[in-house]
């Protein structure tokens, strides 16, 4: 199991359970990315905050 899975599952439950209204777009993203590089300290071998956005973009906009 890769370092960052539990994280990943994590953050991405954080994602969904906001309000369709604020995850509704790449802003709004990338502003909970931001909080979330911040709280949720695991290793990766690139950027932090790039890495989560890529977890959160297909979930964008989603209901």
């Amino acid at each position: 199991m890769k370092p960052q899975h539990g994280p990943r599952r994590v953050i991405i439950r954080e994602w969904m359970t906001l309000p369709q209204g604020e995850r509704r777009t790449a802003d709004q993203a990338a502003a909970f990315a931001a909080k979330a590089s911040e709280r949720h300290g695991f290793r990766c071998s690139g950027d932090r905050h790039q890495t989560i956005m890529a977890w959160l973009l297909p979930r964008t906009g989603r209901a």
